[in-house]
């Protein structure tokens, strides 16, 4: 059946891809209030897709943005839940872009935009994947339902908010994360885990306004530096994280799972892909165990003062920076953000007002490499790709998997043709088409291996 996939992908080449520039359009931005009504118009969008390809289809209503939930009934008793997102990172800084992020743009073979590959890419590849399998002439072989959810990129708050009275909907044999990358270029892989996570934003305020550093200084103990003062005592001279019981209910990774989920790149390839100079993580660890197997703590953002051109010789009022944590199976969210706030608070400069908002936190998640899906999956993708598929962990986070794995009942598996080069996150990211058609005959064939 992978020759008839083909065909079909070739015959509507064209519309996939005027389909695919069309959705990511969309300025689906869901951590800035002034894309709203962009956000609704994507879901709304997505929904119609869906409605076309014979699914019934509906937006879930949340406290933030609309979760497209669509269900279309198979053969046999099995369902599968695709989970993914359509919404997208924030563009800045806008001027490192060569193109409009919003208006897709084909260069040397790669397709330009927010969200290019994340995630607006790889679950459009799972929704046309559903037209193919219509096509087929056969009936669908098993239950598919999908969420797609508007704040993957803003920890899931809405889904996770209206996720207990969903449950039932969304109940599932199997969750299939479309949202993830491949080994490398050329070797599939399924993800069977990625780690948890929490955030926060940390305020300093040292005065009523910006005071002048001639009238003031040495006198006002100045925001910036208790502030990067206090983040430096975040660490200690082992690359350990230092707060208090951050480390608590790590376990160690044994042989076998290391085994299991080799590392897939080394220093060298980190250093020309990325030009990164300097290396982190804890004394006496490989890099395998400090991307997987290990917690971090990482300084994504820091402010305060002034920016502009020239010198504006102030002593600012406040500094502030975003802080997050990766973590690993049995570290509770919670129980780290408490841990992390106490440690703020507790080594803040005297005199200092400190605010910490903290954001909500997810689990880290494991999946059973034995499952039905695990085995589908990873046998479509070689059928695809013709060679071996890699069993793989994650570093990143898609924080609601492990909650809707629970609420649902379903094993999870994660799959994806993305690649750390692709700009994730970042100006300029991109897709090929090559990879989208990869990912599409992939999903295809593992409904049908269900």
């Amino acid at each position: 059946m992978v020759e008839f996939y083909k065909k079909w992908f070739e015959q509507h080449k064209k519309q996939l891809k005027e389909d695919y520039f069309r959705f990511l359009r969309f300025r689906s931005v869901s951590t800035e209030p002034e894309y709203k009504q962009e956000v609704v118009a994507c879901a709304e969008w997505v929904r119609n897709y869906m409605l076309a390809s014979g699914f019934s289809s509906e937006l879930i209503e949340t406290p933030n943005h609309p979760v497209v939930f669509a269900e279309k009934k198979g053969t046999a008793p099995t369902t599968v839940l695709i989970y993914g997102h359509y919404d997208v990172q924030p563009v800045d800084p806008l001027n490192l872009w060569e193109s409009n992020p919003f208006e897709p743009t084909e260069r040397n073979g790669r397709i330009y935009a927010r969200g290019a590959v994340d995630d607006k890419g790889q679950i459009f590849y799972a929704m046309a994947a559903m037209r193919a399998l219509r096509d087929s002439g056969k009936p669908l072989p098993i239950n598919v339902k999908f969420c797609i959810e508007g704040e993957e990129e803003a920890s899931s708050v809405g889904l996770a908010a209206v996720l207990p009275k969903i449950k039932e909907k969304m109940r599932a044999d199997y969750l299939l994360v479309v949202d993830y990358d491949s080994y490398d270029e050329k070797t599939p892989a399924i993800n069977l885990g990625a780690r948890g996570m929490i955030a926060c934003e940390v305020e300093l305020m040292g005065s009523k306004g910006d005071l002048h550093s001639g009238l003031c200084g040495g006198i006002a103990y100045n925001p910036n530096r208790a502030l990067v003062e206090l983040l430096a005592k975040l660490y200690d001279r082992e690359g350990r994280v230092a707060v208090d019981g951050f480390y608590d209910d790590v376990e160690e990774a044994t042989e076998a799972e290391k085994r299991a989920y080799p590392e897939r790149h080394e220093k060298n390839y980190y250093i020309k892909e990325f030009g990164i100079g300097a290396f982190a993580g804890e004394k006496g660890r490989t890099l395998q165990e400090a991307n997987v197997f290990r917690p971090t703590l990482e300084i994504n953002g820091i402010g305060g003062g002034y920016f502009g051109p020239g010198f504006k010789t102030v002593i600012p009022a406040k500094a502030m920076a975003k802080i997050s944590c990766r973590l690993v199976p049995k570290q509770d969210p919670k129980k780290i953000g408490k841990q992390l706030v106490a440690f703020l608070e507790k080594h803040c400069e005297k005199g200092m007002k400190i605010r910490v908002d903290l954001q909500p936190g997810a689990f880290a998640y494991r999946a059973n490499p034995h499952s039905k899906l695990a085995s589908a999956v990873a046998t479509a993708s070689e059928e695809v790709m013709g060679t071996t598929c890699h069993r793989v962990l994650s570093g990143a986070s898609v924080p609601i998997v492990a909650d809707l794995s629970r609420a649902t009942g379903s094993e999870v598996v994660g799959m994806g043709y993305g690649l750390p080069s692709d700009q994730i996150h970042a100006p300029n990211e991109h897709f090929d088409f090559v990879r989208f058609e990869r990912g599409f005959l992939t999903v295809a064939r593992a409904i049908e291996h269900l």
